[in-house]
């Protein structure tokens, strides 16, 4: 006998571990997603102390809101919840529903006899039974549930126990099919309880297997595949990044990239619908009506105009207005247009970071360079060119205006702060200008601005005296944060701008690894991450946590040399407890490898923080490649030249000696005889 046998899960102790182990498969990997830490460094970062809150601060906390709500994937948790409730739900069914394992076919077990019985045993043992359980002698017990069939039933079972150790065809099929009838079938065991496919409801459940299997798994599965191969590495659509790519110009400057910003499809999402049309002329004649500190309110120039008359109404049109009303910070006086004016710039931020990277693929310098300040545009809503006094509370384009007066270059942050507090004081405060409270504020947030001020930059290899062609160089730039507006800065230890090589066997701090505390110990305080506070922007509608970029260039081809190294932690202390800045020395590093040729490499460093405007540092640096030869030549006569100090006593002693015996020579005094008479004494005996 063969085929195959189907059976259902009568007791239900299979069925829950099905749906035990299925939940468990989608539930566990999104457990981890929900609490692996968030890798954004803002997570966990300081903010700036101030109380200010600026116009329709309330429409871009409802978008910050929004953005955390999103972020904290409420609907994974859920499910994760709902996850594991199932599961311990199928775990307690598991623990209460009896199991009933099943017994493989043995005769010796069926006849009650020892395995080692013998066949004239066996036959006794059978006669017996035989007599007491043959059908025509046994009679059912009702107090034990017997009935005529169960006693038939197990008088065969015993006459073929007894047939598989007597018989020798049948004793075959049992030894090799494990069953005197032989062969038998397979059986599948479903784990479904019997009753949810009896009674008429076999086709629902066919229905929901098909819903499952054949319609919401390659729904899903799609869904993720498609969602990864839509989107960049920098989280926006790929088709966003081509129409960047194709706005991308060698002489772009930020007003460009501003117009390039808005080719995004994102903006199509945000601006679906009538929020393409609906008060676009209203919008534009804000944005093109004149403005305080130039020709546009907008700040856009005439050519960002032009752009943008010669577009087509519809989302793209609509998204560069309200951009440049987000950089010129106009009043729509309409709720809803304010509210997408600040609702665009984290979706333009994010393109922008594409348009980067286009741009360092190509890696000529301007382009570059004009992404970075257009960052720093989009976090402190400032149009190109305006003045960074505009990034403190309270200070607008017509009392920046005035505090510039007739200069013909915008102040910069640090240049206004240092201005004497009397003299900078009656330039700010008075009738149009701030008042006192405003610009004790204005004064506060400025003293809390991380600026990164350079102290030194140099080249180094790592353990090594000179730098030889294609030897791994470090670029080591080395600098403080002094805020602006800081007093009592101490000087600058010539101690902290040395970089002292790590041991040999130190392969963590060759590597610039952070050492891993010992279980049961703190890290030490040099080996914490120190995160700078989240950027000063009030009008960007996310939590941003500033970024230092590092990169060399080459001035003669207008080209990056070295691309950027960025850098969002910092090895020491920037504030102290109080708030106060430290004044610690910080250490950035970047990695290269140096020219294949000996030489003198002349290039530009930029350190730019995207965060803020005119906060960047712009110096030359040269790079000196020695020939191996003379790296060798110079080392071989450092190692003649400098002996080991046990070696050069010996000589210096004997040099004293002969100066002070010529020093007797000359003397003709008892005094000086006798303050060299330990020296004589061993001259004579020489």
């Amino acid at each position: 006998m063969s085929g195959t046998d189907y059976s259902y899960d009568e007791q239900g102790q299979f069925f829950p571990v099905f749906i035990a182990t299925v939940v468990g498969l989608v539930t566990i990997p999104l457990t981890y997603s929900v609490l692996k830490p968030s890798s954004d460094p803002g997570a966990t970062a300081p903010r700036i102390k101030t109380d200010y809150r600026p116009e329709h601060a309330d429409l871009i906390d409802i978008q910050r809101k929004a953005q955390k709500k999103k972020e904290r994937k409420l609907k994974r948790i859920i499910t994760v919840i709902a996850g594991w409730a199932t599961m311990a739900f199928m775990a307690y069914l598991i623990y209460v529903t009896a199991r009933t394992v099943p017994k493989l076919w043995n005769p010796y077990d069926i006849l009650g006899i020892s395995d080692s019985a013998t066949e004239k045993e066996i036959k006794s043992h059978y006669k017996r039974m035989s007599l007491k359980f043959h059908p025509d002698k046994v009679r059912p017990d009702a107090s034990k549930n017997q009935t005529i069939e169960s006693l038939n039933d197990y008088f065969v079972e015993l006459t073929k126990a007894y047939k598989a150790l007597t018989d020798e065809e049948i004793r075959n099929n049992y030894i090799q099919f494990g069953h005197p009838d032989g062969k038998q079938s397979f059986s599948i065991g479903i784990a479904l309880p019997k009753f949810i496919v009896t009674d008429g409801n076999g086709k629902y459940v066919i229905l929901v297997y098909a819903a499952l299997l054949g319609v919401l798994l390659p729904y899903l599965v799609g869904s993720w595949w498609y969602g990864t191969q839509r989107m960049s590495k920098e989280k926006v659509l790929i088709e966003s990044a081509n129409n960047l790519f194709r706005e991308y110009e060698e002489g772009i400057q930020e007003g460009g990239i501003v117009s390039a910003l808005s080719t995004g499809l994102e903006f199509q999402k945000a601006l679906k619908g009538d929020k393409a049309e609906s008060g676009l002329g209203k919008l534009e004649s804000r944005i093109l009506a004149e403005g305080v500190s130039s020709p546009l309110a907008g700040g856009l120039s005439v050519k960002d105009r032009t752009v943008l008359e010669d577009l087509d109404g519809g989302a793209q049109r609509k998204a560069l207005g309200l951009l440049w009303a987000y950089f010129g910070r106009v009043e729509l006086d309409d709720p809803a247009l304010n509210q997408a004016k600040f609702e665009v710039a984290p979706i333009a931020h994010a393109l922008n970071t594409s348009f980067t990277a286009i741009a360092l693929a190509f890696g000529t310098t301007a382009p570059i360079l004009s992404s970075y300040l257009t960052c720093q545009n989009l976090l402190q809503a400032l149009p190109p060119g305006a003045s960074p006094l505009l990034q403190l509370p309270s200070i607008t384009p017509a009392i920046a205006k005035a505090i510039e007066g007739d200069s013909r270059t915008h102040l910069s942050l640090q240049y206004y702060m240092g201005l004497p507090e009397a003299y900078r004081k009656k330039l700010s405060v008075g009738k149009g200008l701030l008042t006192e409270v405003e610009y004790q504020t204005a004064m506060s947030v400025a003293k809390q601005l991380p600026r990164l001020q350079v102290e030194k930059a140099f080249f180094k290899v790592t353990g090594e005296k000179f730098i030889i062609p294609s030897s791994l160089v470090s670029l080591v730039v080395k600098g403080r944060f002094i805020p602006p507006g800081s007093q009592n800065v101490p000087e600058v230890n010539e101690l902290d701008l040395e970089d002292v090589d790590p041991d040999e066997d130190d392969l963590d701090a060759i590597l610039g690894r952070k050492k891993k505390a010992v279980k049961g110990e703190k890290a030490p305080e040099e080996d914490k991450i120190v995160q700078p506070p989240l950027a000063f922007a009030p009008y960007f509608a996310r939590d941003y946590s500033p970024r230092w970029h590092v990169f060399l260039t080459d001035s003669k081809q207008g080209k990056i040399a070295v691309p950027p190294f960025t850098f969002t932690t910092f090895d020491k202390p920037i504030y102290d407890e109080s708030g106060k800045p430290t004044f610690n020395m910080q250490t950035l590093k970047a990695q290269f490898q140096a020219p294949p040729q000996a030489g003198h490499y002349t290039f530009v460093m930029h350190l730019i923080c995207d965060s803020y405007v005119g906060f960047d540092t712009k110096m030359e640096v040269t790079l000196i490649v020695d020939e191996p030869s003379k790296a060798e030549e110079i080392e071989a006569e450092d190692d003649i030249s400098e002996p080991d100090e046990d070696r050069r006593a010996p000589p210096a002693k004997k040099k004293k000696k002969q100066a002070e015996e010529s020093s007797d020579e000359e003397s003709n005094t008892e005094e000086e005889a006798d303050d060299t008479s330990d020296t004589n004494t061993d001259t004579d005996e020489e």
